[in-house]
């Protein structure tokens, strides 16, 4: 055994003062008052043959900790909370200002042009009944309106709609259970941040190599909301063309046009038991293991069936229950 004496009282116990290589100090301000021109580092003491001195695994963190430029630093503790606070989730953004034009919050997002040009689903502020809406209309086109919101859904999701003329008058008629018919007259989606690890293999690879071409981080997982009026309500599925979307159609054949329909949704819970295969618990995934939401977004599409359809959406928001006085 090698006994090493103690360091100088300059530095903290354990702890030994080595200059630095400019001659700074390279310490917080209490030590630097107290050595000023040398660091301190953890000293060895009395270790047994055949192992090393290491410093505290808090000190090491500390000292990766200080090499961080100073604005990440900060940028970095500005997103921990305080032991015990609760972070409260941000409201989604309103789809209309208060002077009724459609929020810059929510941005359009059509179909690459790399891909196919196709015309854009067009989204509009306007009035219906009195009430201000959003107008989606589609003449054999693909469009959606994306915010980005990132965090654990703090509520349900609410929602209302009404669909004035379904999807009609196309080269096809339409399916959303089919690739030849996948369009939806309205839909309302969430974007999960799945791990890509839960992703079956083939689909994992497609996925990557479509991230790739793209440039876009491509979610590997979105619950969405239609309104379809070929199926009853409640069909659900995967989308025809990727099991990276699934969907439950909420409106179906026979639901009432020109009227407002008001929906309610759990995005935290469909997730569990659209994606349950998955999940290595299934459905009885607990609510805390489903993945951050990244994106919510509306929409409609017509270009598989060139058809056309005119619909309206409003007061999207989550229904966060208020807490008692």
């Amino acid at each position: 055994m090698n006994t090493v004496p103690r360091p100088p009282g300059a530095c903290p116990a354990g702890h030994t003062a080595v200059p630095t290589a400019d001659g700074t100090a390279a310490l917080t301000t209490t030590w630097a008052a107290t050595v000023p021109t040398a660091a301190c580092t953890a000293a060895p003491t009395t270790h047994p043959a055949g192992y090393r001195a290491t410093r505290p695994r808090h000190a090491r963190f500390a000292a990766r900790w200080a090499a961080l430029p100073p604005a990440l630093a900060f940028a970095l503790l500005g997103t921990l909370a305080a032991p015990g606070a609760a972070q409260a989730a941000p409201p989604l953004p309103p789809l209309l200002q208060a002077d009724g034009a459609l929020s810059p919050s929510w941005r359009f997002v059509g179909f690459p042009k790399q891909h196919t040009d196709l015309p854009p689903t067009r989204f509009e502020a306007a009035t219906v009944d009195g009430q201000r809406a959003v107008r989606v209309a589609t003449a054999a086109s693909y469009g959606t309106l994306v915010t980005d919101w990132q965090g654990t859904a703090p509520g349900p999701l609410q929602w209302r709609w009404r669909l004035d003329t379904p999807l009609a008058g196309g080269a096809a008629a339409p399916d959303i259970l089919t690739k030849a018919g996948d369009d939806a007259a309205l839909k309302v989606c969430v974007m999960f941040d799945h791990a890509l690890d839960r992703v079956p293999f083939v689909e994992r690879t497609v996925l990557r190599l479509a991230r790739s071409v793209s440039g876009e981080r491509l979610p590997a997982a979105t619950l969405c909301y239609v309104w379809d009026s070929v199926h009853p309500a409640g069909t659900q599925g995967a989308n025809p063309y990727t099991r990276r979307v699934r969907f439950i159609s909420l409106q179906g054949r026979g639901a009432p046009l020109q009227r407002w329909v008001s929906e309610t949704r759990d995005p935290a819970q469909d997730f569990i038991e659209r994606f349950a295969d998955e999940l290595p618990q299934g459905r009885q995934t607990p609510r805390e293991a489903v993945p951050p939401i990244t994106r919510v977004l509306l929409g409609a599409d017509s270009d598989n069936t060139a058809s056309s359809s005119t619909g309206w959406v409003a007061d999207l928001r989550w229904a966060v229950a208020k807490a008692p006085p």
